[in-house]
């Protein structure tokens, strides 16, 4: 995705070659806010249903949407010093995406902050709920407010705005994006629960399993991890 955004995409007629940026910039800002999006779901179940398991997903989600959201920001000031002359103005989509950095920061700093885990969950639980309403804010800022930042690059109910090279590009970047995402995730997530349940059975008996050359298998480790989160 990289190679044909930065070396295959025609330059762009307005913006020179500085526009490369956006195949990096454009998928950051995507995950930024699906992620916060899936993370406050996560939150919500736990709240409900009071699930461990929903909680520690929202917890292993908030590193890797705040990472996307400073790699925004940081693309985006790059991107608007040839384009708007600065790196940063207090435009409605910088300041609300500027918003929603902060809300993952304090969502991790508020799970550190508090020793009890299921105190935690509900705390970090209300704040993701809270938090929610930036994204839309953030979405439809270009569109409420007179902004600097320019309109939707690839829309659903429209043909695409861009080369077929660029959009191309775009989407590879983006699956790059998800994939890191959802690997990420699911190994924080395992990290965690271990982590947890450092003192139950089933967690000595995974190791116990893996300290005998994995027991019965992997069809043996997850039924012990999925035993153990059901309880």
């Amino acid at each position: 995705g990289l190679y044909i955004g930065f070396f295959v995409a025609p330059t762009d007629w307005q913006q020179g070659e500085s526009y490369r940026i956006i195949f990096i910039h454009v998928p950051a800002a995507w995950m930024a806010m699906f992620v916060y999006l899936v993370m406050a779901f996560w939150s919500a179940l736990s709240l409900v249903l009071n699930t461990r398991l929903s909680a520690m997903m929202a917890q292993a989600l908030a590193p890797t949407g705040a990472m996307f959201a400073f790699v925004s920001l940081w693309t985006g000031a790059f991107w608007g010093r040839p384009t708007w002359g600065t790196y940063w103005v207090w435009d409605a989509r910088l300041t609300s995406t500027l918003i929603l950095l902060f809300l993952y920061l304090g969502f991790i700093a508020l799970r550190a902050s508090i020793d009890d885990p299921r105190r935690a969950d509900r705390a970090c639980a209300l704040l993701a709920l809270v938090g929610a309403v930036n994204v839309p804010i953030i979405y439809f800022s270009v569109q409420w407010w007179n902004t600097l930042h320019q309109g939707a690059t690839i829309s659903l109910t429209a043909a695409p705005k861009m080369a077929e090279t660029m959009l191309t590009a775009m989407l590879l970047m983006t699956f790059a994006a998800w994939s890191y995402t959802i690997a990420a995730v699911l190994h924080r997530v395992r990290s965690i629960m271990l982590e947890r349940e450092a003192h139950s059975d089933w967690v000595a008996a995974l190791m116990a399993g893996a300290g005998d050359g994995g027991g019965t298998g992997g069809r043996g480790i997850a039924s012990t991890i999925q035993s153990g989160v059901a309880r």
